[in-house]
């Protein structure tokens, strides 16, 4: 009963490796293309990310899953904005995942305030 139960585990995993060798290879973001696709990012979050204006959120050093995500629902209209629906519209994933490792790629200094 315990060979059964080893085998069979051993073909379960034996399986499962072959499914993610056979898998294609995920698109790896590039933050350098990203700088050139966020052209369009400048004008309200600023070149380096931060937003000149009190109304339009940081995008720098925000995390690139999340950054990816939004500019996922604007361009599918789960989440609502005029002017970012426009930009997001023509994105293709790998453009959303660019532009999201470019911002994702700022570091940000955080220091608390004196007391």
């Amino acid at each position: 009963m315990a060979n059964e139960r080893r085998g069979r585990g051993v073909r379960l995993a034996a399986g499962a490796a072959i499914v993610v060798l056979a898998a294609p290879l995920a698109y790896a973001a590039d933050a350098a293309r990203g700088r050139a696709k966020a052209e369009a990012c400048v004008a309200c979050h600023g070149a380096d990310g931060i937003a000149a204006m009190p109304a339009v959120p940081h995008l720098a050093g925000q995390p690139e899953d999340y950054l990816a995500e939004q500019l996922r629902q604007f361009r599918s209209g789960r989440r609502q904005s005029e002017v970012m629906a426009i930009i997001a519209k023509p994105l293709t994933d790998d453009d959303v995942a660019d532009v999201a490792a470019w911002f994702a790629s700022f570091r940000l200094e955080v220091k608390a305030p004196q007391r």
